[in-house]
């Protein structure tokens, strides 16, 4: 037996010997099971082996039942539907409504055991894992049973919520654990791959096992709720802890207790776990949180503006009952992702409109200012700040996993260099500086127009191989850059030292290489000779077969196995993307509420005050401020999302039937197969559907087979017309014997009163 063969069996072994999950040692063989063979070989039974202990869950079976289905969809159902009337939102619109009238909500799980259960979970992946294994192996029948299962027992809690967050805590660790340590081969990769998959399992029952909007509510704050990695760690640890400076910047801090938490999807952004997000309970978060029906306070890396006076914990939103002027809605991923939308518009009008409206002769006139300009500068500065927020709301590292976060960065830096130029030849009244700073923004034109398309179609393939192609071209772009300098200068050396020596400048020479790695012309070969009649030549050959055919070769192949990796899993990336702009979308800073150029106007009058006023009445002077700032945009929102953010419940608001469309598609040959959809069962169906899990259990058979089973069930059709041919004696009996010697059965076997029935 080969060793792939013998180590799932390995690892059972190695995962049944962990100390703290084993329920009962191994058992002694008694003399009873020790037998003498033929050959007079001993032969002993295999002891029974311990399991792990399964915490606080009666789960053992992998299929649902047909019951169970149903009720899965009638929840699903239920948690898409707005509120019903015996569930009161609060005046804020949130549900569950706010036991007291404190701002702030605490901490819910500020009681887990979060370190703890951290390392438990190192030392039951380690012990579970020694060998390295695909993902797809990790996934066969052989691993699921023997690792997989039932460490996803062991750990399921449905009272601590924390354990998907320790999971994926773990996974970032056996990443950077792989990254410097390479004398593991990929056993750490392949326990991360572990983390994830029971990370998304761990989630999978959390959503089957908590139905309706309490379940949501649940499946919610396994994701979006904050954890902090040393939460009830020992004091020792903790104190120790505490020297180490926070990276949380935030100054008068209104919510001490949130400083250093991560939540569940963010630390899985961090360790790009595309399996976990692409996973239905994880998407129908996303979805939720994305769309405003679930809310909550997001934690953030450093707030500019922060007014955190308010804080409330991961509610239902319910837009009945929350007032009119909600600044709150600002921070809604969907709403603010058509904001900014709109701001980039208004910004590649304004750029347009520059760029047209300019000077093109060098003159006096470079050194004014039209009102174009103007307009635009003031403009941009707001949007640039805006981006810079961004980036410090929640890190570099999850900023950049944005679709067009390159874009952005970039036009930042260009338009940041444009103003410098611009306002130093306007102090020193040079016009060639005004003419740079125009030709310095005039390279903003590639990167505002492609932005554009990718805002528009965020979840189109080709752009999301695009942005990953891009990065996979820069950085060979460097290495050969780096690799070929030295081509560069022994060129420039040697034209140097020959005989009767024709100046050639790095430029020069390093436009003829350019042009040789593309293949766009041959002059460098030509001119050579004028470096050195043999060694020239030579170098500039041996160039070209270098990075025309060999370094290009490799750059086609290294893009096309990129795209190829990307399109096999489409749809994990588009998921990845669509949890990426949710995540950013929920913003915590109130800079964000401010629209360009206000929000620099906001900066410079609000930061000084948040030194001055109380948090309470900052909080006041700001929400006003916000409101006013945004009355039009905040009507439209609470009027749309009044009627369209929840799904009406039939008895609320029955859907409309008598549409053009839906009278359109009534008419054609095939409009029964939706009718037929359009209201629920009645009552008597929905029993007659459950009985089918009594049959498929086997406890309806009392000594019959399956399909006598069925016909007992089936007492109510036994007056079917002969001429349907479906139940009558003849044609059923043959059907039924037809069926047994499908199974290999003798009809001898099932004879009895039941057989001989008439249906």
């Amino acid at each position: 037996m080969d060793a792939q063969s013998q180590s799932p069996s390995r690892d059972r072994n190695r995962l049944q010997e962990v100390g703290e999950a084993v329920e009962s040692p191994q058992r002694e063989v008694p003399d009873s099971d020790v037998a003498v063979g033929s050959w007079g070989h001993i032969r002993v039974d295999e002891p029974k082996r311990p399991t792990l202990i399964k915490r606080n869950t009666t789960r053992g079976q992998s299929s649902l039942s047909v019951s169970e289905a149903l009720r899965l969809e009638r929840s699903r159902h239920e948690q898409e539907t707005l509120l019903g009337a015996d569930e009161e939102a609060d005046d804020d619109g949130c549900y569950p409504p706010r036991v007291n009238d404190e701002p702030r909500a605490p901490n819910p799980h500020k009681c887990l055991p979060v370190y703890a259960t951290i390392h438990k979970i190192r030392r039951l992946v380690i012990a579970s894992i020694d060998d390295p294994y695909s993902a797809d192996q990790l996934k066969s029948p052989r691993m699921n049973v023997a690792v997989v299962r039932p460490l996803v027992d062991h750990l399921y809690d449905p009272d601590d919520v924390s354990i998907v967050y320790c999971l994926l805590v773990n996974r970032v660790q056996f990443l950077r654990e792989q990254a410097y340590q390479a004398h593991h081969q990929t056993v750490n990769l392949t326990r991360a791959t572990l983390c994830e998959l029971i990370a998304s399992r761990v989630l999978r029952r959390y959503d089957e096992d908590h139905e309706g909007r309490s379940g949501l509510l649940m499946v919610a704050n396994v994701l979006v709720a904050g954890f902090e990695p040393f939460q009830m760690a020992p004091e020792e640890i903790a104190r120790r802890n505490k020297t180490v400076p926070s990276w949380t910047v935030r100054y008068n801090l209104a919510r001490p207790e949130y400083e250093r938490m991560l939540t569940a999807l963010e630390v899985a952004i961090v360790s790009e776990a595309k399996g976990f997000l692409s996973t239905s309970a994880c998407q129908k978060i996303v979805e939720n949180v994305y769309r405003g029906r679930i809310i909550y306070t997001p934690t953030s890396f450093i707030d500019i503006l922060p007014d955190h006076y308010k804080n409330r914990g991961i509610s239902l939103y319910d837009p009945r009952r929350a007032p009119l002027l909600n600044q709150y809605r600002l921070s809604v991923p969907r709403t603010r992702n058509i904001i900014e939308i709109c701001q980039f518009i208004v910004l590649l009008a304004l750029y347009i409109l520059m760029m047209v409206n300019k000077e093109h002769t060098l003159g006096p006139t470079h050194l004014g200012f039209t009102v174009a300009e103007l307009v635009f500068i003031i403009y941009s500065m707001g949007w640039v700040l805006d981006e810079i927020a961004s980036i410090c709301e929640h890190g570099w590292t999850v900023h950049t996993e944005n679709l067009w976060s390159f874009l952005d960065i970039t036009f930042a830096l260009i338009f940041l260099t444009y103003f410098s130029v611009r306002v130093r030849g306007f102090k020193l009244g040079d016009p060639s500086y005004a003419q740079l700073s125009s030709n310095i923004i005039s390279m903003a034109a590639p990167v505002l127009f492609p932005r554009l398309a990718f805002c528009l179609m965020p979840e189109s393939m080709l752009f999301i191989a695009l942005r990953a192609m891009m990065s996979d071209f820069m950085f060979l772009t460097v290495l050969a850059v780096w690799c070929f300098a030295g081509f560069l200068m022994a060129m420039r050396w040697l034209s140097e030292s020959g005989e009767g020596y024709i100046p050639h400048n790095v430029i020069t020479i390093a436009k003829w290489m350019l042009w040789i790695w593309f293949g766009l012309d041959g002059t460098g070969v030509q001119r050579s000779v004028e470096m050195h009649w043999l060694l020239g030549p030579m170098l500039m050959i041996l160039f070209a077969f270098l990075g025309n055919t060999l370094f290009l070769t490799i750059l086609v192949a290294m893009l096309s196995n990129t795209y190829t990796n990307l399109a096999q899993n489409a749809t994990a990336e588009i998921q990845f993307r669509r949890a990426v702009l949710t995540f950013e979308g929920v913003k915590s800073d109130s800079l964000f509420a401010y629209r360009p150029p206000l929000n620099v106007l906001a900066l410079i009058i609000l930061l000084p005050l948040k030194f001055i006023l109380t948090p309470r009445w900052f909080h006041k002077v700001n929400i006003t401020a916000v409101r006013v700032t945004n009355a039009p945009i905040l009507a439209l929102v609470s009027l749309y999302e009044r009627k369209y953010l929840w799904r009406r419940a039939r008895n609320l608001a029955p859907p409309m039937r008598h549409s053009w469309i839906a009278m359109w598609e009534r008419m054609g040959a095939h409009g029964d197969l939706q009718a037929v959809f359009d209201a629920d069962p009645p009552q008597e169906i929905i029993d007659e559907m459950d009985d089918v899990d009594d049959i498929l259990s086997g406890e309806m058979w009392n000594g019959g087979d399956y399909v006598t089973a069925l016909r007992r069930r089936r007492g109510s059709r036994s007056v079917m017309s002969d001429a349907s041919g479906v139940w009558s004696r003849s044609r059923g009996e043959s059907r039924v014997n037809g069926f047994r010697r499908r199974r290999g059965m003798s009809e001898d076997e099932h004879h009895g009163p039941e057989a001989t029935e008439e249906v």
